[in-house]
């Protein structure tokens, strides 16, 4: 079992910044993580990613340039760095632990989720 908490979220003005962290606990931090964004009344996607080692992420179009994803497997914590906020970045943001695979940006390999934190960007 794997149990995540996330924070950081908040109320930023457009081309603001904010940093979302999320705790891991349960067992040792070796696996995937990621993160992932829900707006109202949109489905569920995929924003960024890390593997174990941290040498490996992965970026939806829309964020690249903008967001960074990092983890301290020393904290056992990741990390999502959103710079150059947008509007269209308004949404529940999760971290989510994929135990199984190394797979980085299949939303169907993630079995372990947080209970997500609001990003609301104003204009």
């Amino acid at each position: 079992q794997v149990q995540l908490v996330e924070s950081g979220g908040g109320l930023v003005q457009a081309g603001g910044s904010l940093r979302l962290s999320c705790v891991a606990s349960g067992r040792a931090f070796s696996y995937v993580m990621g993160w992932f964004r829900q707006a109202p009344g949109k489905e569920r996607e995929f924003v960024a990613a890390i593997s174990w080692s941290g040498q490996s992420t992965s970026y939806t179009a829309s964020v690249k340039g903008r967001f960074t994803i990092s983890r301290d497997n020393a904290k056992n914590t990741v990390y999502l760095q959103m710079n150059s906020l947008k509007p269209e970045d308004t949404a529940v943001y999760y971290c989510a632990a994929n135990t199984r695979t190394g797979l980085l940006g299949l939303i169907s390999q993630y079995d372990y989720w947080g209970q997500g934190t609001q990003v609301t960007v104003s204009s």
